[in-house]
């Protein structure tokens, strides 16, 4: 009994195939359960029952032709469907740790003072170059106005110092040549009063010897007004003597007489004359001194003039020396005009400085975006650096962070489906630009250390750079930090 018991899912026998007397087991189409009925001969079986008509046997639905035609198609579809989502999912990579970035511009002000008015509001989109806020700029409109008239005055200054170093130049080459003549012209003076000095040296000489002269013959005149005078008494003598001996005794005649007369006359007479030769030698002695005083005192003088023409050489010496200092003085004038240049050039400096500061009064949009993040309000007071708002660019791209293990095949330049989290049915187009030279870990604030520790073996996640292939249409917002999905076809 145990063998013509049928397991489930063995194969029923019919007809033949099962031997009289043996249970044969059958399902219940409708309640699902076995039933075991014994299987008779026609031989065998009762007359009420042969005599009844057969119940034909329900086939299984498995062997049924149009179950096995939708059992076929359906199989057929499901490996089509599979062969191409295997080929899909080999040609293709995603993932959904992607996010838009994008360029966030923060402004600050160059300049500290109270914000004058703000032009803008949040997210209203600015053109290049559009005004956003402007600081009191008076402040730093007299700063610009002091430094320019500082600047004239260095320049003024500058073209003193070049007109000085022109003059300089002019007055150090004829200051040259009029020491060097000054002092030729003081060595000439110097030997014409040399010789000026040999000549009343010799005129005095000559002086000398003429006073020498005039007193030998001061001196001869004088013995010879000794002589006349003697002769003068002897010639009285004789006249007295004559006269007694003609009065007396007529001894001597009256010739004798006259001619004693007469000679006395001429004895007074030579004597007269020897006095008057002697006062002209005297004279002539008192003249050769005097000339020989002004000989002396003309070769004081002449030498004096030696002496001050040899200071008048030393003196164009002097100058010659100053004038040959002129280069130095070239030099010095030259180094001031450079120094005039610099303080010009720092000036200017000035002026740049303050139009930079008065111009950064002013600020305007570098590029055209949409303002975000403004905190700065008209009144309120600024310092350098402080971040009063943001402009965020239209640009903007995808940076995807795929597993280390989807970078097999990836290589810039392979088209990527991005489909944003914020627009469900619409796809974006783009391709791969780069992969960043690095896990996002390694160039994470605190990067891991897995020589220390315990090491579990984590996939590292790779950020790589998608950028659109063209600008989203008008009605799409793509803002930096929206979630995407990137579909990268790197086969």
């Amino acid at each position: 009994m145990a063998e013509g018991i049928r397991r489930p899912g063995e194969t029923r026998l019919h007809g033949a195939d099962v031997p009289e007397g043996v249970l044969v087991d059958h399902t219940d189409e409708e309640t699902g359960e076995t039933l075991a009925s014994p299987r008779q001969s026609a031989a065998t079986r009762p007359s009420h029952l042969t005599s009844a008509p057969s119940i034909p046997t329900p086939r299984p639905v498995y062997k049924r032709p149009l179950w096995l035609v939708v059992a076929s198609a359906c199989l057929i579809i499901a490996a089509l469907v599979g062969v191409h989502y295997y080929q899909y999912m080999v040609a293709h990579v995603w993932t959904d740790d992607a996010f838009i970035e994008g360029r966030v511009i923060l402004l600050s002000p160059k300049v500290t003072g109270h914000i004058l008015q703000v032009y803008v509001t949040d997210n209203q989109e600015v053109q290049q170059g559009d005004l956003l806020l402007e600081i009191d700029p008076r402040d730093y409109a007299a700063r610009l106005t002091q430094a320019q008239a500082v600047l004239q005055a260095t320049i003024a200054k500058q073209q003193t110092a070049q007109t000085n170093v022109a003059l300089i130049h002019v007055t150090a080459d004829a200051g040259m040549q009029q020491a060097t003549a000054g002092v030729e012209l003081a060595k000439a003076a110097v030997q014409t009063a040399r010789a000026q000095v040999v000549t009343m040296r010799s005129r005095l000489e000559q002086a000398r010897a003429q006073v020498d002269t005039a007193l030998a013959n001061a001196a001869q005149a004088h013995v010879q007004v000794s002589a006349a005078d003697a002769e003068v008494t002897r010639a009285d003598a004789d006249v007295k003597r004559t006269q007694q001996l003609f009065g007396s005794d007529q001894i001597v005649s009256r010739q004798s007489l006259d001619h004693a007369i007469k000679d006395t006359r001429v004895a007074n007479a030579q004597l007269e004359a020897a006095r008057k030769k002697a006062l002209a030698a005297d004279a002539q002695v008192a003249e050769a001194r005097a000339a020989q005083q002004t000989a002396i005192e003309s070769l004081r003088q002449m030498e004096s003039q030696v002496l001050e023409a040899e200071a008048r050489v030393s003196e164009a010496l002097g100058r010659l020396t100053a004038a040959n200092a002129a280069p130095h003085q070239v030099a010095m004038s030259q180094s001031q005009v450079e120094t005039s240049n610099a303080e010009v050039a720092q000036a200017r400096a000035a002026v740049e400085r303050a139009e930079l500061e008065l111009a950064a009064t002013k600020i305007y949009a570098p590029e055209a975006g949409r303002v975000t993040r403004k905190v700065g309000e008209a009144g309120a007071y600024v310092q350098i650096g402080q971040a009063l708002l943001a402009i965020v660019p239209r640009e903007v791209w995808v940076v995807a962070n795929f597993m280390e293990t989807q970078l097999t095949h990836m290589r810039p330049g392979q088209p990527v489906e991005i489909k944003v989290d914020a627009y469900p049915g619409k796809v974006f187009m783009g391709h791969v630009e780069s992969i960043q030279a690095g896990t996002g870990a390694r160039f994470s604030l605190l990067p891991p250390e897995n020589a220390t520790g315990n090491f579990v073996k984590v996939v590292q996640r790779v950020p790589v750079k998608i950028v659109f292939d063209a600008p989203p249409e008008q009605g799409y917002l793509l803002s930096p930090g929206m979630s995407v999905v990137p579909v990268v076809k790197v086969q």
